[in-house]
């Protein structure tokens, strides 16, 4: 019913154009194939094993016998570039009809990166940042997110040897002008990490009147320390922040922008043995944190905005729990994308 409620099946075909070639399993019915696998939960393309002779799985494809694993593996090999963008084109479409579906009055796009490591040579893979398994070859495809809806709108394929601003200035201006074709009336925002600070960045996003927040690096900006080692004065905002603000530019930067520097107030980790049978008093220290934005809200509602693209992260690992976004199944760059993108 799901995928004949989205018109599914017609438009794979449509996106794929005419590969099929006379071929029994056609390439839009591999990657549908290949969807329904991953619905189903399974990972590995030799899972397949496991239900090949499911009549459920096979009425659901409209198949009477489902395609091997070699022929499910020539297929992704034999995919080129025109086949992977028309296939993220529809991806992207899908959901931008939801968007227009919900009528949102605002939109928020997060965007981030996220390492897909493999133990092999596959095309495209390099070696770079990869904190979970130091050493491997991967991929580090940057990510366009709904904050709203919880979905992928868009991804941007890269090596793993890439920072995460390579290629993000066109990318997000791209996603921003689709959505905002899709709903003109729409207030579009975005949240961004220390990664994206960048005036060429930040300076596109204003312009195309998209509200934004982004994490300031200190390391790259030692005048800040300065800064917050002068100020006295910290405006309350509950318990634990304080924050204060000022419209300030880093001097390679020819436009002042909104700084809000925030201070967390937290238990200083004490190293030392525990006495459990004594008082310990406890010793409080500051944790500080500056956002960049131009947003008009106060500086209490920036950083709850700001703070909220921790979601972003969680979205990544049910993606690669219950989707397999972590999983390459081929050596070919183009496969790898089209399993991407059915992730």
């Amino acid at each position: 019913a799901l995928i004949a409620r989205l018109g599914l099946l017609r438009r794979l075909r449509q996106a794929f154009g005419d590969r099929a070639n006379g071929r029994i399993f056609a390439p839009h019915l591999i990657f549908l194939w290949l969807i329904v696998h991953l619905f189903i939960g399974y990972r590995r393309l030799r899972d397949r094993d496991f239900y090949c002779d499911d009549p459920m799985v096979q009425r659901t494809l409209g198949l009477k016998r489902l395609p091997d694993v070699a022929t499910i593996s020539r297929s992704l090999r034999e995919a080129d570039d025109e086949c992977v963008e028309r296939v993220r084109t529809l991806a992207r479409d899908l959901v931008l009809e939801r968007i227009v579906g919900e009528a949102m009055a605002r939109i928020t796009l997060d965007f981030d990166g996220s390492v897909q490591s493999t133990q092999g040579h596959l095309e495209g893979t390099a070696v770079g940042y990869n904190k979970q398994k130091k050493g491997r070859r991967s991929y580090y495809p940057l990510f366009a997110t709904v904050a709203q809806t919880q979905q992928f709108l868009d991804l941007l394929h890269r090596s793993g040897n890439v920072h995460d601003s390579r290629g993000a200035r066109e990318f997000m201006e791209e996603c921003f002008q689709r959505v905002r074709e899709a709903a003109p009336a729409a207030q579009l925002e975005s949240r961004m990490d220390a990664a994206f600070f960048d005036q060429k960045i930040l300076c596109a996003l204003d312009d195309l009147g998209v509200e934004f927040t982004a994490s300031v690096p200190f390391e790259r900006l030692v005048a800040l320390k300065a800064i917050i080692e002068q100020r006295e004065r910290w405006r309350r905002i509950d318990d634990t922040w304080s924050c204060f603000e000022m419209s300030w530019k880093p001097k390679s930067w020819d436009r002042s922008m909104r700084f809000v520097f925030l201070r967390q107030r937290a238990v200083k980790q004490r190293k030392e043995p525990l006495q459990l049978d004594l008082f310990a008093p406890r010793d409080y220290t500051h944790r500080y944190t500056v956002i960049v934005t131009n947003k008009k809200v106060c500086a209490k509602k920036v950083a709850r905005f700001h703070h909220g693209r921790g979601s972003q992260e969680g979205l990544f690992a049910d993606a690669k729990t219950s989707a397999q976004l972590d999983y390459l199944p081929v050596r070919s760059l183009c496969g790898n994308q089209l399993y991407t993108l059915a992730a």
